[in-house]
Order: C-alpha cells, then sequence, then structure tokens
C-alpha cells in the first residue's frame, strides 16, 4: 500500500496540466536565466542556465498569451517532429531594470550586462524558447531563440532543500472573501533584505503590516482569496542595506543598494540569480523584497520583484504603489517641470494600462470617461486618512508617466500617483482586478 502511495504522489507531482497535444506541460518548474546586455544603441540576449525545480507555483489558465504587453515577452512552443514550432503553450511578458538603464546617459557611453531569471511551467517534451525585449515604440530591439529537452542532462535540479519559510495566508482561509480553487491561487513571496539573525521577528511583523496596506486597497482586499502569501527567513549577515553614496557596503540576502542609476532614491537589486536560488523550493510567482531601513526609497519592476523600505514613515502607501507596478503593470502617474527622458511617444499607446497618448484611447478607459465613481477601499486606513471613501471622476487628465505633456491618467490622484491619496483611481481598480482575474480565471 505505501509504494502504490508514493507512485501516486510522483504520478501527481509530474501529471501534464494543459491541453491535449504532444507536448503539456507539467506541474514542475523551469527556470531559465538570461544575461540581457548591450547599450543605447544594440541589444543581446543570452542563455546562462537551465534549471528544474519540483512544483509549478505558477497560473494554470489564459497561457497562452501574456497578462500586459510588457517590455518584453517570452513564449514556449511545443517542437514537432519535423523540428519546427507548433502550437504556443505558455506566454508572459515582463520588464526589467536593464531597459530602464537603457534610457540612461550611461547606456550612451558603456555595454552593460544583467541578470534575468523566468519561471516557466516544465513541458514533458521537446519546445523552442523565444525571448523577446521592445523599445519604448514596441518595436524588438533584441531577440533570442533556443530549444529545451526537458531530458537535458545539463538541466540541473534545484530546491530540493528549500529555505525556512512561514505561510502568512492562505487563501481560503477567509469565508468573507471569494473562494477560487487552490491551484489556481496567487503566490506571492516576501523576501528580508537586511534583517540579521535575531531580525526575524522584526520582518515577519513587517510583512504583516504589508499585508494590512494591500488589503486596504482594493481590489485587493476583497480578492485577497485569491492570494498566497509566504515569508522565505532568510537572514543578511549585516543589518542595513547599502548605500553606495556613502561608500556603506553590506553584506545582504539580495544585495540591493540605493544610487540605482545614481538616483539617491531608487533601490534595487541586480543579483536575481542568487535571490532565485535562495528561494528555490519555495512556491512562489511574485516577489516583494522588504528592506531593513528608515531611508526612502524602492522600486518595482513588472513581473520582476518590489524592493521598498520597511522602516520608513510610508512604507505602507509605498509597498502598494510599487507592488502596482510589479504585480500588476502600473505606470507612475506623477511627473515634474524637469522629466526624465520621454518614455511615451505620440505614435505609440503605452502597454501599462492607467496612462494613455490618445493614440489608442479606445483601448484604455474611454469608456469610462465623464463617469463618477466612489474609490473603494477598505477599513484598515492609516494614519492621518480618513475612512471615508471619496469620489472620483474618470477622464483624461494631463501628465503621468515622469512626462508633463503627451501623456494622460485617468483620475485626478491615485496611489500611482501620490502617497497621500488613500487608494487606486477606478483605472487601476480596474486594471488590477483584470489581472488578478486573468491570474486566477478562465478567459
Amino acid at each position: 500500500m505505501k509504494r502504490i502511495l508514493l507512485l501516486f504522489l510522483v504520478l501527481a507531482a509530474t501529471a501534464p496540466f494543459s491541453g491535449q497535444a504532444a507536448v503539456r506541460l507539467t506541474d514542475r518548474t523551469l527556470r531559465v536565466d538570461y544575461i540581457f546586455s548591450g547599450d543605447a544603441s544594440r541589444q543581446d540576449i543570452a542563455l546562462a542556465h537551465l534549471y528544474s525545480i519540483e512544483g509549478w507555483a505558477g497560473r494554470r489558465v489564459n497561457l497562452d498569451r501574456p497578462p500586459l504587453q510588457g517590455n518584453g515577452q517570452i513564449v514556449m512552443r511545443a517542437l514537432e517532429e519535423d523540428g519546427t514550432a507548433g502550437e504556443v503553450l505558455y506566454c508572459t511578458s515582463f520588464s526589467t531594470l536593464f531597459q530602464e538603464w537603457l534610457a540612461t546617459d550611461e547606456a550612451k557611453q558603456v555595454r552593460k550586462a544583467f541578470e534575468n531569471v523566468f519561471l516557466l511551467p516544465m513541458p514533458d517534451g521537446k519546445v523552442r524558447i523565444d525571448v523577446t525585449l521592445t523599445d519604448f515604440h514596441g518595436a524588438v530591439s533584441a531577440s533570442l531563440s533556443h530549444r529545451v529537452d526537458p531530458e537535458d542532462i545539463l538541466i540541473q535540479p534545484i530546491g530540493q532543500k528549500p529555505a525556512p519559510h512561514v505561510w502568512l495566508w492562505k487563501g481560503g482561509e477567509d469565508p468573507d472573501s471569494a473562494p477560487v480553487q487552490a491551484d489556481r491561487r496567487i503566490d506571492v513571496v516576501f523576501v528580508p533584505e537586511g534583517y540579521a539573525e535575531d531580525e526575524m521577528d522584526d520582518f515577519l511583523a513587517d510583512v504583516r503590516t504589508a499585508l494590512e496596506s494591500f488589503r486596504a486597497h482594493e481590489p485587493f482586499g476583497h480578492l485577497r482569496d485569491r492570494f498566497n502569501v509566504v515569508a522565505a527567513l532568510l537572514p543578511s549577515e549585516e543589518s542595513g542595506v547599502s548605500v553606495p553614496r556613502e561608500k556603506d557596503w553590506k553584506r545582504t540576502t539580495a544585495l540591493s543598494h540605493f544610487d540605482t542609476f545614481y538616483s539617491d532614491r531608487y533601490l534595487t537589486t541586480q543579483h536575481l540569480f542568487a535571490l532565485h536560488d535562495a528561494l528555490a523550493g519555495i512556491p512562489y510567482e511574485h516577489i516583494v523584497i522588504l528592506a531593513n531601513t528608515d531611508t526612502y526609497g524602492g522600486g518595482g519592476i513588472f513581473n520582476a520583484y518590489t524592493l521598498t523600505t520597511a522602516r520608513h514613515a510610508q512604507f505602507k502607501p509605498v509597498v502598494v504603489h510599487e507592488f502596482g507596478h510589479s504585480f500588476a503593470g502600473l505606470a507612475d502617474e506623477y511627473f515634474s517641470d524637469d522629466p526624465y527622458d520621454p518614455m511615451y511617444f505620440a505614435d505609440t499607446e503605452p502597454w501599462e494600462k492607467n496612462l494613455t497618448t490618445q493614440k489608442d484611447f479606445a483601448s484604455k478607459w474611454k469608456d469610462m470617461t465623464g463617469r463618477v465613481y466612489r474609490v473603494v477601499f477598505s477599513d484598515y486606513g492609516w494614519e492621518g486618512q480618513a475612512t471615508t471613501s471619496p469620489k472620483a471622476t474618470v477622464g483624461l487628465f494631463p501628465g503621468g508617466g515622469y512626462q508633463k505633456e503627451g501623456v494622460w491618467r485617468g483620475a485626478e490622484d491615485c496611489r500611482m500617483k501620490t502617497n497621500s491619496y488613500p487608494a487606486f483611481c477606478p483605472v487601476c481598480q480596474r486594471a488590477i482586478d483584470e489581472i488578478i482575474r486573468f491570474y486566477t480565471e478562465e478567459k
């Protein structure tokens, strides 16, 4: 009986879950590591590593199309017997720190390389993987196609002994929220950055604070049961994070630092291989990194990670803002008289759902324009904020994406614009709702 049960568990762990094609997807993860390199004039993609991990924590619906266009896409296609690429088995999209860097002055002077990691469902047969990067006009700037054979002896298994971790929320625990079946829930992992061994309790308290803030923002509040949340207990050798301008470099879990692109408050990590190595074996699809510092800063990169400072007074609104970037692909809605180099142009409609150049406004919130919405949020609130829901008129408000002109947002104020506004605007709420449902409902 024990042998039969063991065989059943092994088969259940590897059984295909998608399609009826000759090649199907299994309950295992194929981790693909790439190096994106180049400068402002030319970019390249190179394959670095292939890993296999037991279990698949990604989506199981809407597999053949990406959640959003993003600044890049990765597509897995079945290989036919004659070697040609067949049907799309899995597709996702992303943005990268590398592509942000391409807009800096430094990218005009030197070539650099950046690590990138993608988690894909492991196929049970040979596939072709296509990776493309696009520029601010949506044109392909770099691409790579390569084959993967799941029987390749050089695909290294990892994650057999996952790091210690604590489950803080599993969808289905709240009887008042909308249920969704267990294998369709969205898996989020929180990672401690700059928390020493004796500060793990502080880290867990900060994660719970972040979760309170998420639930204070709709639609995360009423769709909370569609998420699982786990905290990885990965202490750093030193407490705090690196601040290069102060010549203060620390040995931390994610090896993050301020002064990214020489911007004081931009806190990121470029060490994605090591980060995902540390998380191997823990079920996750989206990453939130909490930094143990009271200095304001952070960043959020679509389908890569959120990183923000947990000890700053604005931690609650900022962690939600950055998750709006990394999870929902929302753009910043603020701007100034001294903008960055343009990222949005009149001949291209932004892929982010909360900005428009009016090139294709019908694909955005045109159907909502002129309507007044009650901006819903839960009763958590935070210091200095009333819990009475304000009203917002949806329309075309000039400015957004760091640009004062040529770009419009959907409401006067929003969580993606300021830290003081208590909610996402109606346009952003709808965008977040759509992407949560994309991950959890067959469309």
